[in-house]
């Protein structure tokens, strides 16, 4: 009798857990779901406000021009392409997966009249349903660690983008000052689940988030990535001593 073995199905971390690569991405939807209604105000909570002056840096960074569009990946409840809008940018798409944030991302849109040069798309940033050399920029804060194949997301980001375009990328990184180190556990993994608990009544989420950045890649493990992935002129510039950094990288 000849035995027919399965192989065992690939897996991929989901905060410190492992779990069937094919279940992250619902995982992770799930996540964003629950955290929707009070994203804003646990952003606000999770980075004593810090989150602000890190997007503000870097939309300073994106350089918004009228001549170009801006595509906005994991683009949530619309922060970073808002403020690219009111910073000079000529066309901003908002994209994300997860329709519950796109729906609060247009609702805000709404509230502050915000119309002209600003349109929504929701789509995987693995997968963009977007053709070649079609944006001259790409934005993404806070949104690449929870991809599935962070690998297929910046060959996407390549793809998509014009020759003499660039790619932003603000998200968690690795602390370089030590005496930072372990106020910055404590915070994570015992205050923010709390948090979580008591003003989204979902502390489960908030643990998943402090995992997930303690999984990314560091500066220079991102910076690698994004040159293999056919990005050149890459560059990086960290924030209050490595808690989240900017990369930067061009298509040539």
């Amino acid at each position: 009798m000849v035995e027919h073995n399965t192989p065992p199905e690939e897996s991929i971390d989901f905060g410190y857990r492992a779990v069937p690569r094919a279940a992250k991405a619902e995982l992770v939807r799930e996540v964003f779901e629950s955290v929707a209604p009070r994203y804003d105000l646990m952003n606000d909570l999770m980075s004593l406000g810090l989150h602000r002056l890190w997007k503000r840096a870097f939309v300073a960074a994106i350089g918004c021009s009228r001549r170009e569009r801006l595509l906005d990946l994991a683009g949530g409840t619309g922060d970073i392409g808002f403020a690219a809008l009111a910073g000079g940018a000529g066309q901003v798409i908002l994209s994300d997966i997860n329709p519950a944030m796109l729906h609060i991302a247009q609702g805000r849109a709404l509230e502050r009249g915000l119309a002209a040069g600003l349109s929504f798309l929701c789509a995987d940033a693995e997968r963009l349903p977007l053709p070649d050399r079609s944006v001259e920029k790409i934005s993404m804060a806070f949104g690449l660690r929870n991809c599935t194949d962070k690998d297929a997301v910046l060959r996407e980001v390549r793809r998509v983008l014009r020759p003499g375009g660039r790619f932003h990328c603000l998200e968690f990184s690795r602390v370089e000052v030590a005496a930072l180190a372990p106020l910055y556990d404590l915070w994570s993994f015992r205050v923010l689940p709390r948090l979580g608990a008591r003003i989204a009544q979902d502390a489960d989420s908030y643990q998943y988030l402090a995992e997930s950045i303690r999984m990314f890649p560091d500066q220079e493990t991102l910076a690698g990535m994004m040159r293999r992935a056919g990005l050149a002129r890459v560059r990086y510039r960290s924030l209050s001593g490595g808690i989240v950094a900017i990369h930067t990288g061009w298509r040539l």
